[in-house]
């Protein structure tokens, strides 16, 4: 099927809140630096070189920003391996469902590369994704549809073919903005907040394949 499925990580495949606000405070701790109140609300979604300097206000200067969010990120992923994580609800069986189907599934993510890498070994999820776009390989983060138009070119679907999964309303957002379908979950905002997607649900165990073409036909 002339199909793609477009899904977000952290919040999505997985739910790392956990060891990403832990991370940033050990990182705080390391630097002996202040963290806002309601730093991870703010930069939810939202890439390290964006968080850095402009919501925790630590540096302006780029050597820096990249040290820090380096270090973040080694923090990060030591966490997912001293704790052990598992994908959320209806994740595999979604996947798994796409794969038959023969609708080929894409990562789009604010994470950087290494991460989503270390993630899928972990929980052995190792096949179900063509191919895997991160931080790394975007200029500009979500709002920006930039990463969901690259996931797009991956697997080689116009936008308008796609569906994004996503949990934040910055990705919600951008997952629009690039012209394609979006199933808003509602594991890190609550449902009322995620009204401008095309779909809501509160884990993918809601998902069949049935409901995801039907979505995406709606806009051919």
């Amino acid at each position: 099927m002339n199909f793609g499925a477009i899904f977000d990580w952290d919040g999505v495949v997985i739910d790392s809140a956990a060891q990403h606000e832990r991370s940033w405070e050990l990182l705080a701790e390391e630097e002996k630096k202040p963290l806002p109140p309601d730093h991870f609300e703010q930069g939810f979604g939202k890439v390290n070189a964006v968080i850095i300097p402009g919501i925790l206000q630590w540096t302006d200067d780029p050597e820096e920003v990249l040290r820090l969010a380096l270090r973040k990120e080694q923090l990060y992923r030591d966490l997912l391996r001293e704790n052990p994580i598992k994908e959320l609800p209806g994740v595999r069986n979604l996947l798994t469902a796409l794969r038959d189907a023969g609708i080929p599934s894409v990562v789009g993510s604010s994470t950087p590369r290494r991460n989503l890498e270390v993630s899928i070994e972990l929980l052995g999820l190792e096949g179900f994704f063509h191919d895997l776009v991160s931080s790394d390989d975007v200029t500009n983060g979500k709002p920006d549809p930039e990463v969901f138009l690259k996931a797009a070119e991956r697997i080689d679907r116009a936008p308008g073919r796609c569906v994004v999964f996503e949990d934040s309303l910055h990705g919600i957002e951008a997952g629009l903005a690039g012209g394609m379908k979006v199933v808003g979950v509602a594991t890190t905002h609550k449902a009322e907040k995620l009204a401008a997607a095309d779909k809501i649900v509160q884990r993918l165990t809601e998902i069949t394949i049935d409901g995801f073409l039907q979505l995406v036909e709606s806009s051919t």
